[in-house]
């Protein structure tokens, strides 16, 4: 009969505590209910986000539409001045190019200022729809008894794809 030092007898004892606390998280994680929400799906096809960029598009139309009236006024100022280029005095040539200089100027202003707005504006939209999905994602598991929902995953089961159930959940 082979006879164990302390310091392996230790060592066993360690290995089998981790090897129990393994199985016990291995049974406790069998016995969990998981679900998968696609964060990017529902943002794409839900009422609340459809009805968001609507709004925010009817809110920025007008200010999109003025810019590119002033990007095609920039371009045809351009295209003007290289064809007259050769025929206009030094003065005239020089004054044409401030002019289009500062209306270029101005034109990236508030193409800057429109950018700016616009994802401001759709910041706090989407702020407003969230909130809403996280309050129906949250009614969902505990309605239905999940441990735990996740929003990103490398891979999911369709088994456990709640996504239609959260888009018909905001849908009304």
């Amino acid at each position: 009969m082979k006879s164990f030092t302390k310091s392996q007898m230790l060592f066993k004892g360690a290995l089998l505590c981790v090897f129990s606390f393994l199985l016990t998280g291995a049974v406790a994680a069998q016995e969990s209910r998981v679900a998968f929400v696609s964060a990017e799906r529902v943002l794409r096809e839900a009422a609340p986000a459809k009805a968001a960029t609507l709004k925010i598009e009817q809110e920025f139309s007008k200010r999109d539409k003025d810019l590119q009236e002033m990007a095609a006024r920039l371009k045809t100022m351009s295209d003007k001045l290289d064809k007259d280029a050769a025929v206009l005095s030094d003065s005239d040539r020089t004054k044409r190019q401030r002019e289009l200089a500062d209306l270029d100027k101005d034109f990236q202003r508030k193409q800057r200022e429109f950018r700016e707005d616009l994802n401001q504006r759709r910041n706090e939209e989407l702020a407003i729809v969230l909130e809403r999905v996280t309050k129906v994602i949250k009614q969902i598991a505990e309605q239905e008894k999940y441990d735990m929902v996740f929003q990103e995953a490398a891979y999911f089961s369709p088994r456990v794809d709640i996504t239609d159930k959260v888009l018909k959940a905001l849908s009304k």
